[in-house]
């Protein structure tokens, strides 16, 4: 099965308005992808939306969030659930700025249905870090029974590599993701001993599916994708030469 991990819809502030539910699984579809996971910045607010729209297309979907943690960091947390995407969202919510979002420097939030009628604006600003760690955000992410994912850890901003130097083992990943120009084979020196994994971080409808992970999984969920990460099962496709 192929799988994009990390997918933006219109409520991550930097992403396009164009990513609503419907045109996101739509792409995914029409890329082959088996399943993919929301995962906009620090909310699971469109995860409902998404996973119905997968659901209506028979594809399967993880609901999630990109944590920017207090370093900096950016971290994947996926869940089966909506529900356990919602309760990570709350306690990641608690640990914001309490700041109202300005649209014009930051970009519009828009949390919307799956039919894509938009129901609310998120107030918070979404685009700034949290005040938990990454040791917090991995034991909060687990207790809710999700995979914890080191997000494009080759990037030059925001990732464990730009933010502390590299990982020391006692985060608590499980697996770790390439963007879509990192170089496999520089890379997988890097992180020895973990699962690897390729996502788009599609925030523009082009982006979706362009670069994936494949495995042979019981079921497209945290226990199948667990499994394959302990048995180091995973293949990316190929890098991008360009971003």
């Amino acid at each position: 099965m192929k799988f994009d991990l990390h997918i933006h819809s219109c409520l991550s502030p930097c992403a396009s308005l164009e990513m609503s539910p419907s045109e996101i699984v739509a792409k995914a579809v029409a890329a082959g992808m088996g399943g993919i996971a929301i995962t906009d910045h620090q909310s699971s607010r469109n995860a409902p939306a998404v996973a119905e729209c997968a659901r209506r297309a028979g594809i399967g979907c993880l609901c999630g969030l990109e944590v920017c943690t207090a370093e900096e960091v950016h971290t994947l947390c996926l869940f089966d659930t909506v529900d356990e995407a919602a309760a990570m969202t709350e306690w990641v919510y608690a640990a914001l700025p309490k700041r109202v979002n300005d649209p014009d420097v930051f970009g519009d939030q828009p949390v919307v249905t799956w039919d894509d009628d938009i129901v609310d604006m998120e107030w918070r600003i979404l685009a700034m870090a949290c005040r938990k760690t990454i040791p917090d955000v991995s034991a909060k992410c687990h207790e809710l029974g999700g995979l914890f994912i080191a997000a494009h850890v080759d990037r030059s901003t925001f990732s464990v590599f730009s933010q502390l130097g590299g990982i020391s083992g006692a985060e608590g990943f499980d697996a770790v993701e390439f963007s879509r120009t990192a170089d496999e084979t520089f890379w997988r020196e890097k992180v020895p001993g973990y699962a690897i994994t390729r996502s788009s971080d599609a925030h523009n409808l082009d982006d979706v599916a362009r670069v994936w992970t494949e495995a042979e999984l019981d079921s497209f969920s945290v226990e199948g994708l667990k499994k394959a990460f302990a048995s180091k099962a995973t293949v990316v496709s190929p890098r991008l030469t360009r971003f």
